[in-house]
């Protein structure tokens, strides 16, 4: 689970902010958002909201940044980082950024440390807690050679041919992580970190993305069951008696083969087994609706945009319960009725041990109600007046700004907490000259 990810010099990000998932000393709701891992009590559940254009995605652009460094680490030496620091100040695009995680993985606690400008990662560390702080590595890049040299803690075995060989795999670009991956060696403490990566954060969810088929293939590879996610959805008042999902095998047309072998980012031993096989499997997915005792089906593409919506939820739901896994969500709201909104934190909420959602939101309804949130679950991007983000936590006030007994809501759409928009009138002058 993450503990505290912190954040400095990143898109609208300038100074280091910091996101924390380190319970406060209040007991309201513990059993539903609080999980107990290491001695340590961590949230389940971070919301954060915010104007636009104030900041709120970026917090999650920058874990999910952190995310592909170290597990898609680049080929070429020759490839910028896909980022941009702090843009409104003549000291900042010139300065490195810092990314930094902690986390707890099968019990042990470790630190990761990132700093990187837009060529190359500058300094890279890591420390875990076995049962005392120590330095698993540090790794510095010679920017005008262009090579990285890895030092081990004290506390770690590793022999020299171990480590020339991790230094040739990590480029510049490259994280000691990413370089890792392209070695074919095996490393525990290393790996552990990794298994953290893959198993446990996965990428960012946009409004946007699309998760009927990634819930589909789940199904298909017995991630997670069709009952599961069917019950599920039965709960969410969409009227669906069923989910039925066929498999289909079409002919490949003998122009779209020549395409693939054309594409210059489309393995040839693909092209060609697709080729061999000459036919494409297709799963459609269609669901069942009861009306008047009369059954009928109805492709996945013609229901509404809130039904596919929450059927990418529910699957996401089954994978948060069954599993220790984080989904970062943009837009948590997107499609979704306020109701059912609620309905599907709270389910991750009781149902869920050792898994976090870390999301943006519009929705503030649930600011109304004290009976189900607590305060350091609630976070909020500002835009300060150098256009850069602030991040702070509704439990930062102090008894002077919120109470117990203040209504949340009303307190936020009054300004007194910030992160609201500063809008203008409503009149509008298309004679006004620039």
């Amino acid at each position: 689970m993450i503990l505290n990810f912190n954040v400095q010099n990143f898109g609208p990000i300038k100074d280091e902010q910091t996101l924390s998932f380190e319970a406060d000393n209040s007991t309201h709701l513990e059993d539903a958002y609080v999980a107990n891992i290491g001695g340590q009590r961590i949230l389940k559940l971070a919301l954060i909201y915010g104007a636009n254009p104030s900041g709120k995605t970026t917090i999650l652009k920058a874990l999910d940044f952190l995310r592909q460094i170290v597990l898609e680490p680049e080929d070429k030496k020759t490839t910028e980082l896909d980022f941009s620091p702090f843009l409104f100040d003549s000291i900042t695009p010139k300065q490195n950024s810092i990314i930094s995680l902690e986390f707890f993985q099968n019990e042990i606690k470790y630190f990761y440390e990132v700093e990187f400008c837009k060529k190359a990662i500058v300094s890279e560390s890591l420390y875990f807690h076995n049962p005392n702080k120590a330095n698993i590595f540090k790794r510095k890049t010679d920017l005008k050679k262009q090579f990285t040299e890895i030092t081990f803690g004290s506390k770690i075995s590793a022999d020299k041919v171990f480590k020339k060989t991790l230094e040739a795999n990590t480029l510049w670009n490259n994280t000691v992580l990413g370089g890792y991956l392209k070695t074919n060696i095996d490393f525990k403490e290393l790996q552990e970190v990794i298994d953290w990566f893959v198993k446990y954060l996965n990428p960012l969810i946009y409004a946007r993305t699309q998760l009927e088929g990634f819930v589909t293939s789940q199904i298909d590879n017995k991630k997670i069951s069709k009952s599961d996610v069917f019950s599920i959805l039965k709960k969410a008042d969409l009227n669906i008696s069923d989910i039925v999902i066929q498999k289909e095998e079409k002919d490949f047309p003998g122009a779209f083969i020549e395409f693939l072998k054309n594409q210059v980012n489309v393995p040839s031993d693909k092209a060609r087994e697709l080729e061999e096989k000459g036919k494409l499997t297709a799963i459609n997915v269609e669901f069942e609706h009861e009306v008047n005792n009369v059954k009928y089906t109805l492709p996945l593409d013609e229901e509404s945009e809130g039904t596919r919506r929450y059927y990418g939820f529910a699957g996401l739901l089954a994978l948060l319960i069954q599993n220790s896994t984080a989904f970062l969500i943009d837009e948590l709201e997107a499609s979704l009725h306020p109701d059912l909104y609620l309905h599907f934190l709270i389910s991750f909420l009781l149902n869920s041990e050792n898994s976090q959602i870390i999301a943006t939101t519009h929705n503030r309804e649930i600011l109304d109600n004290r009976d189900v949130f607590r305060n350091d679950v609630i976070w909020f991007t500002d835009k300060q007046e150098n256009c850069s983000t602030e991040l702070y936590s509704l439990a930062d006030f102090d008894s002077s700004v919120v109470r117990n007994t203040t209504n949340v809501l009303n307190a936020y759409k009054s300004g007194k907490l910030s992160a609201t928009p500063n809008l203008g009138d409503t009149f509008i002058d298309f004679n006004v000259k620039l």
